[in-house]
């Protein structure tokens, strides 16, 4: 089903009247950056009570208290914000943790995360339906189509018949290079961008031998950018043995981008995909 069928399905249940109690109106625990974002574009930021690290934009979403990182959950810090309504990216964790806070009786929303238009339509319902807002939800999913149509087309007309082989590098740490497959943000992006994933032979974030680098070939090196103790400057990236035999090290092609902004997957993400896209092509 494509994002406009997926729209029309939402906006005839989002007609249905529904009873919104102002019981726990104010009181949501975001987890995850792009659920963050919407409820923050559906105009529904001053419902949170608390976000996780990982929810860093807008800005306003930091002052809030944080639980800390979503893959890596506390009961303990999840409960003491109080939560009346969790709504959370899929993959929070670690599931003993969950467990304990199904088991307390909070409402718990999970958002699923499909690395697509529709994906991103399913995500924006979802909240909406969690905060009885779906015709803002309809509203911002609409615009949201519209805008990923738009860089669709641009990425296309830009990678016309020689799109470019793109390696998207998570870490380097102590020399190893762990790269994303299939089924992954990254991978998501870079196609909306108009650029092949360099590496198909795994799904997910995983280590990479130097050999397969090679055999990779990327034109251009895609990395999150990052400060201290993740951070790799342009000289060290080309002068690591497996990337520099790439055709990126030979043009010192590389590209860094906010990792939330590239990978998040939410209302944000044609932008994104238009900055990755004119960063692979010019313009």
């Amino acid at each position: 089903m494509n994002a406009l069928c997926r729209l029309a399905t939402w906006a005839a249940f989002a007609a249905i009247p529904t009873l919104a109690t102002a019981e726990g109106e104010k009181d949501v625990l975001s987890i995850g950056g792009s659920v963050t974002e919407i409820i923050y574009a559906l105009g529904q930021g001053d419902r949170l009570i608390a976000r996780d690290t990982t929810s860093s934009y807008p800005a306003e979403a930091e002052t809030l208290p944080d639980v800390g990182y979503m893959r890596a959950l506390s009961p303990e810090g999840v409960l003491a914000v109080a939560p009346g309504l969790i709504i959370s990216e899929d993959g929070a964790g670690p599931p003993e943790t969950i467990a304990v806070l199904e088991a307390a009786d909070i409402p718990f929303v999970t958002v699923p995360d499909v690395y697509s238009t529709e994906g991103i339509v399913d995500k924006i319902m979802t909240v909406g339906a969690a905060l009885d807002v779906e015709a803002e939800a309809v509203a911002l999913a609409s615009d949201v189509s519209l805008k990923m149509q738009r860089a669709a087309e641009v990425a296309s007309a830009r990678a016309g018949s020689n799109p470019k082989r793109v390696m998207f590098i998570l870490s380097t740490q102590g020399g190893r290079i762990m790269a994303s497959g299939r089924n992954t943000a990254a991978s998501g992006v870079i196609a909306l961008a108009g650029g092949v994933n360099a590496v198909t032979a795994f799904e997910g974030y995983k280590p990479i031998s130097d050999e397969a680098v090679s055999a990779a070939a990327p034109d251009v090196i895609l990395m999150m950018d990052r400060s201290g103790d993740h951070s790799l400057d342009d000289a060290a990236l080309f002068a690591m043995p497996a990337i520099a035999t790439t055709p990126a090290a030979q043009t010192q092609s590389v590209v860094r981008m906010n990792g939330l902004y590239l990978l998040g997957f939410g209302p944000r993400t044609a932008d994104a995909a238009l900055d990755l896209t004119a960063a692979l092509y010019g313009g």
